[in-house]
């Protein structure tokens, strides 16, 4: 963009005060850094982000054991348990 556009843009819009460049070469008295800084909450999440990203969101070995019990009709479920775990699930998602 020109800054002469930039210029005609502010006219239109009745501001006051347009300050005009002072050139490519010019250098101001003062000069600033960019910088940037994380939290330590931030360096936490990505710890465990690099965490996460090794481990296989399948475990193979367990998913072969428990289709190897289901099979052989080895599998066992406690009906306690069962019954818990719908109980649960339905006041979660009705009460």
């Amino acid at each position: 963009m020109r800054i002469g556009a930039y210029n005609q843009v502010a006219q239109l819009y009745g501001s006051q005060s347009v300050k005009t460049s002072r050139g490519a070469n010019s250098i101001g008295d003062t000069s600033t850094l960019d910088q940037v800084s994380f939290s330590t909450v931030g360096k936490d999440m990505q710890v465990a982000k690099n965490a996460l990203n090794s481990v296989p969101d399948v475990r193979q070995e367990r998913v072969n054991a428990l289709k190897e019990s289901i099979a052989n009709g080895t599998y066992q479920v406690s009906a306690e348990s069962f019954a818990e775990k719908m109980l649960a699930a339905y006041d979660e998602k009705f009460f």
